[in-house]
């Protein structure tokens, strides 16, 4: 069943309108008729499933039949990442990241950035679009952007990882051990870090990591770290 999006939607509402951009989507493309059921979530655990009151183009209605609100069990996985010149690139990274189940996202200005500014409601559409394709229920924390100096100095979880280019005591992800607790994945910008910067990082008990022997675009890169963490996550399981 299509994932619709609401925000402000409580688990004690008893019935919700569309947003214009969702009830002409439910109208016009789904061809969404009056008694029948829709799924709704506010991207903070709710499922709300309803039944549809009417389906206007400007604002479709819906009344509640029952709503649940899941538990977050996900495994904590935080990208820290140096926004693409290309913001068709960067998109594609957002969305892709967020049905992989990345957790949470910190966009970086870096020595070598190619992009400073973002724009933040252009990037939580994507991040909502990403979350209905999936059908979750917890859409990723997006955080402003921020310098590279000022981030690595923040407060971080126990396995923070940096992905870079250089020679270097870089491990593979493979052999890091147990994954199975809350990471800090940084990506770097099509230069790649700074010298200056990775040794930043490692003064600032950041480990050295190697994505594969391929030299990748940033937002490539950003994909593969978030499916190695998932796919080593899920081996660990059946040990």
């Amino acid at each position: 069943m299509e994932l619709f999006y609401n925000e402000n939607l409580h688990i004690n509402d008893e019935s919700l309108n569309l947003s214009p951009d969702e009830s002409r989507h439910l109208s016009k493309v789904l061809r969404k008729k009056v008694g029948e059921k829709i799924r709704v979530t506010n991207g903070h655990g709710l499922e709300w499933n309803g039944e549809l009151i009417t389906t206007d183009s400007r604002k479709a209605t819906a009344k509640k039949k029952e709503a649940v609100l899941h538990q977050n069990k996900i495994i904590p996985l935080h990208i820290a990442i140096a926004p693409t010149k290309s913001n068709d690139r960067l998109e594609w990274f957002l969305e892709k990241a967020t049905e992989i189940g990345v957790t949470e996202i910190t966009p970086l200005v870096c020595d070598h950035s190619e992009r400073k500014s973002i724009k933040s409601e252009r990037i939580n559409k994507i991040l909502i679009r990403g979350l209905k394709q999936s059908v979750q229920y917890f859409l990723p924390k997006l955080n402003p952007l921020i310098s590279f100096e000022e981030f690595i100095k923040s407060n971080h979880p126990q396995i923070k990882l940096l992905a870079h280019c250089q020679n270097g005591n870089r491990t593979p992800m493979h052999k890091l051990g147990n994954l199975n607790k809350e990471i800090l994945i940084m990506i770097g910008p099509e230069g790649d870090f700074s010298n200056q910067e990775i040794k930043a990082a490692l003064h600032n008990s950041f480990i050295e990591i190697t994505l594969g022997i391929n030299r990748l675009r940033t937002e490539t890169a950003g994909i593969i770290a978030c499916s190695k963490v998932n796919t080593i996550r899920e081996i660990s399981k059946t040990k």
